[in-house]
């Protein structure tokens, strides 16, 4: 059994120190809760600002979280949090207190893992989802018979502007017996400032102050008025529901059939365990609505107008008395934010559209300059690639920027709608291929699977930033079907010139030839045709290079277009003995499987070789060590493709012979 706080005995033992499981924030006294808030923003603060991660939406959450696992019986009662990224407080209080590795590999997630503790029932960071989960487990609960037990779902950050969340409150609210205790992390803000109706609702849920006293004055007007005429009644009747709708807006919750509490201050801990405690005993579905402050106890995030220190990178050491800093690398985000501003003043038609992220992608300046073609629509991909198809359809040309990972919620209005409507929709999709240390869920590695059975989409993956700023100019002026341009997270490599143009490919290195295949029964010229999708291109150059100094020619090509590939791709693999392709998107369906399929379907028997990532959830761990991992370096890949242009050599020198 843990120790209480009072039995440390060593006088440096913080009270943060002496808690390992929720039983022991139990035990502790009511008036050490400030001092313990205290000690967990120091802690967050020093923490994350050495690693990196989620700081400013945990410190919005202390009190909130101190008081889950004070009314609650984790994991008995699950506790889920929408979005997971602000789960940092809760790992504290279940046994998790080593952040030293938080996002790196073997250290701590940066959402909930199932892998790490009981107490995380989800590895949710996806948004909008947690009230689905709720509904199923407070269903099981009824089915199975646990009527004393209680689902928490946790939905903050702009989580409750997705679609999803609304789908399953309908659903939540249907059942009166469920024991669902929502509690909404109103801090006004996702990434940055929370747009929409629903917002406004949240915001004027903080003007209950005082309704009260306002339908009292209603009252009273209505009983001393005089008996002239039901238009006066009518008229007072009136002016009461236009109070109680203006001032007493949560009516929209129990509307549904959802008990509400609140809005109450999220920040005032035994405010929370009473609401909490309420909440619990009703029975039934209950929304208790917590007003937080992003940033909470630290200046410099709570005064941070961008996104209140929503994600920091690791803190980086300073330079030395008299040292200059190195000047910073170039980002994929920075590039296409400044190129999508500079078409904007090129073409009126372009207008910005984003998912809750203006910032992420690199949205703001367009939005910036221009304000009225720039539109934020929460967390909500589905409605935002529909919409995007809506304003294609009104004649404008609409460039939707999303994480690559999040681009699965909406497949079915990419293909259903912009595409089966051919309009020209543009998707720039940032973060894609391995992301790093926000683990399995922020790997944009499907895109370029989901998206090759999509009929008439173009997609396009630049190598460097010059032809990031060439491919999007081409993708804007397509207007007949979607065109989707993907790039990685991170600073952007060296530029790669071509050495010659195929169709839309570039070449990139030419492999010397081998005057004896000449003559070959295949006709082939070259050994090797190495395809390098996007960044791959660096490392795939690094490949021919390393192959070279063993006698292999290679030929590099960058297809920039990978969907549809260009016909010159056949008659250039036709001159070689192997085919490879490498990318950074799961193996199963992506490029290197059209690769293959455009070869056979062109009755070319030449061997094709794919290097991309298994299809299997990757953990989080840092960009390089997840590619060194998978076997996608210079070093690896050399090797592998050594062995297998020697292996077709020695089978075509062999083919005369038993003939």
């Amino acid at each position: 059994m843990s120790a209480t706080p009072d039995e440390g005995t060593d006088e440096t033992l913080t009270l943060l120190d002496s808690l390992r499981t929720p039983e022991d924030l139990k035990r502790l006294p009511a008036d050490k809760l400030p001092q313990l808030a205290a000690e967990i923003r120091e802690f967050l603060v020093t923490e994350v600002s050495r690693t990196g991660g989620h700081l400013g939406p945990n410190l919005g959450v202390v009190e909130l979280t101190m008081a889950l696992h004070r009314v609650f019986d984790s994991p008995r009662d699950p506790i889920l949090f929408d979005t997971g990224h602000q789960s940092y407080v809760h790992k504290l209080f279940t046994g998790r207190q080593d952040f030293s590795g938080l996002r790196t590999r073997n250290g701590l997630s940066g959402y909930p893992s199932r892998a790490e503790s009981e107490h995380d029932f989800i590895e949710n960071s996806h948004a909008s989802t947690v009230l689905s989960y709720a509904d199923g487990l407070a269903k099981a609960n009824v089915i199975q018979r646990r009527a004393d037990r209680s689902v928490v779902a946790v939905i903050g950050d702009g989580a409750l502007t997705g679609g999803m969340a609304w789908e399953a409150l309908n659903n939540i609210a249907a059942g009166s017996d469920r024991r669902v205790v929502i509690v909404v992390n109103d801090n006004g803000r996702s990434y940055s400032p929370t747009t929409g109706g629903l917002a406004d609702h949240l915001a004027s849920l903080r003007m209950t102050q005082g309704y009260e006293q306002a339908l009292e004055l209603a009252k009273t007007a209505l009983n001393r008025a005089p008996v002239v005429g039901q238009p006066l009644y009518e008229a007072l009747h009136g002016l009461k529901k236009g109070l109680k709708d203006a001032i007493q807006p949560q009516m929209m919750f129990e509307d549904l059939g959802l008990k509400y509490l609140g809005p109450i201050d999220g920040h005032d801990e035994q405010t929370v365990e009473k609401a909490l405690r309420r909440a619990r005993d009703f029975g039934g579905p209950v929304i208790v609505h917590c007003l937080t402050q992003k940033g909470k106890g630290h200046a410099p995030a709570e005064n941070h107008e961008e996104d209140q220190f929503h994600a920091i990178g690791a803190a980086k050491p300073a330079p030395s008395a008299g040292e200059k800093p190195a000047p910073a690398p170039q980002k994929w985000t920075k590039v296409f934010s400044e190129e999508i501003v500079a078409l904007g003043a090129e073409r009126s038609d372009i207008v910005g559209i984003t998912a809750a992220m203006l910032h992420p992608t690199g949205l703001a300046p367009f939005a910036e300059a221009y304000p009225d073609r720039c539109f934020d629509v929460g967390i909500a991909e589905q409605h935002a690639a529909t919409s995007a198809t809506g304003l294609a359809m009104g004649g404008l040309h609409p460039v939707m920027a999303v994480y690559a990972t999040f681009l699965n919620r909406c497949f079915d209005q990419v293909l259903m709608d912009a595409a089966l409507h051919r309009q020209g929709v543009t998707l720039c999709l940032d973060r894609s291929g391995v992301t790093g240390p926000d683990g399995a869920s922020h790997h944009g590695m499907w895109d370029l699977s989901i998206l090759q059975v999509v009929p008439g989409l173009r997609l396009a993956v630049p190598r460097d930033a010059p032809r990031l700023r060439e491919e999007l100019r081409e993708a804007v002026a397509v207007e007949d079907a979607p065109t989707v341009l993907r790039y990685p997270t991170g600073a952007v490599g060296p530029e790669i010139e071509a050495v010659e143009r195929l169709g839309t490919m570039d070449v990139l290195r030419r492999g010397a030839r081998d005057e004896a295949a000449e003559e070959d029964s295949a006709g082939a010229a070259e050994d090797l045709l190495l395809v390098a999708v996007g960044p791959m291109a660096q490392t795939c150059c690094e490949v021919a290079d390393r192959m070279a100094d063993q006698g292999i020619g290679v030929t590099v090509v960058d297809p920039r277009w990978v969907k549809p590939l260009d016909p010159a791709l056949v008659h250039e693999a036709a001159r070689h003995r192997v085919v490879a392709v490498v990318e950074d998107n799961g193996r199963v369906g992506a490029v290197g499987d059209a690769v293959a399929r455009t070869l056979r379907d062109a009755d070319l028997d030449v061997p094709v070789r794919t290097f991309g990532i298994e299809q299997e959830f990757l953990h989080h761990a840092k960009r390089d060590d997840i590619l060194a991992e998978l076997g996608l370096t210079p070093q690896s890949l050399a090797r592998k493709l050594t062995e297998t242009v020697s292996r077709q050599a020695e089978t075509a020198d062999e083919e005369p012979a038993s003939k």
